[in-house]
């Protein structure tokens, strides 16, 4: 008797539901459903995000887009990292910003296996772009997360308001309203984000 694969079912998860998983569990769900963007708070709760909608994709590839343009002419100082890569927080977190990068010497001290999996540490330098379906309280809260976790210099955008929110290790946080770019200082030398691409219609 052939018996034919199952197929898979999509589950819907209300915010209000607080799924708990283990770590194993997590990295479980992350393999086989490649396709959402799954994470996981420090206390095991589930976070699934939905697809973002085309104006967010489309500012979300402005994004990366000048961070790897910048990376190409510097690319000896580190690594970058689009809204698909999954971090393990030294708080036991799974995070994935909308960019991201990484020192080289920081990179270099992974292993082969700790680079091809959920990368365990908290990168120097984040990005996290307000969608439609985010919450500023939310995106505050995994800011926040980051910088207690060894983030460096971080950058919430808020295109509906042209707001930006800078984060910066042991300072309070910068509110610009309406900013044309964004500077990577000294975390990122060079690196200018030209927010006129973000805010904007291309």
């Amino acid at each position: 008797m052939v018996q034919t694969p199952l197929k898979p079912l999509s589950l819907q998860i209300p915010r209000e539901l607080a799924l708990q998983v283990t770590p194993e569990q997590f990295a479980a769900l992350a393999a086989t459903n490649r396709e959402l963007r799954l994470e996981r708070t420090a206390t095991g709760e589930l976070i699934v995000n939905p697809p973002t909608g085309g104006n967010t994709g489309r500012r979300n590839l402005s994004i990366t887009s000048q961070l790897g343009n910048w990376l190409e002419a510097n690319d000896t100082l580190g690594k970058a990292f689009d809204s698909s890569t999954g971090f393990e927080l030294p708080n036991g977190a799974n995070r994935s910003p909308d960019a991201s990068y990484v020192s080289q010497e920081r990179w270099d001290a992974l292993t082969p296996e700790q680079q091809e999996g959920f990368i365990p540490l908290c990168p120097d330098f984040v990005i996290e772009l307000c969608s439609k379906s985010d919450t500023l309280k939310d995106l505050r809260f995994k800011m926040a997360e980051y910088m207690q976790n060894g983030t460096k210099l971080g950058w919430l955008i808020d295109p509906k308001n042209k707001r930006v929110e800078i984060y910066r290790a042991g300072q309070a946080v910068e509110i610009l309203e309406n900013p044309s770019s964004l500077s990577g200082e000294t975390v990122l030398p060079g690196f200018n984000l030209n927010l006129k691409r973000v805010f904007f219609k291309m």
